[in-house]
């Protein structure tokens, strides 16, 4: 199937053309960022990190080896359109109205716990899932039971 491009009707990102994302089920051009006036709009995988670039070395200067990195593998702070375009220990979640990619969480750190399925939709600071071997529990707390609602990454 052929991807969905910019003003064409879509129901999720996954359908879309690079650099479009489904917004209001309409495909939309990515969310893009300007750090300033001179600075250079953002690619799609971009973060506010590239809008101003290193500044160059001193002639003669011994340059680092140059290593592409993978387009499929955003840094925390990248655009991304789903967790596989995230380097390994982050995932993709919303940020405001953009995704872009989060560390996932660890022991102890705060997760939310969606009691119905799709609840999720409504968060505007989505957070990642716990870590492999973590599970999302009610924070255990001294005192009156169910005092606190608060959800914690626990060991099985």
């Amino acid at each position: 199937l052929a991807c969905r491009r910019r003003r064409k009707r879509c129901l999720r990102d996954a359908m879309c053309c690079p650099g479009t994302t489904c917004s209001n089920g309409e495909g939309q051009q990515t969310w893009e960022l300007v750090w300033d006036v001179h600075a250079a709009p953002l690619s799609p995988m971009g973060s506010i990190r590239d809008a101003h670039p290193a500044p160059p070395s001193p002639v003669g200067a011994s340059q680092p080896e140059h290593t592409p990195r993978c387009p499929h593998a955003g840094e925390e702070g990248d655009f991304c359109l789903r967790s596989s375009d995230c380097a390994a220990g982050l995932c993709c979640a919303r940020h405001f109205w953009s995704k872009i990619c989060k560390p996932v969480l660890r022991e102890g750190q705060v997760c939310t716990r969606h009691r119905r399925k799709g609840t999720h939709g409504l968060e505007i600071f989505q957070r990642c899932q716990c870590a492999e071997g973590l599970a999302c529990r009610l924070q255990r707390e001294h005192g009156p039971a169910d005092a606190s609602r608060l959800h914690t990454c626990q060991w099985h």
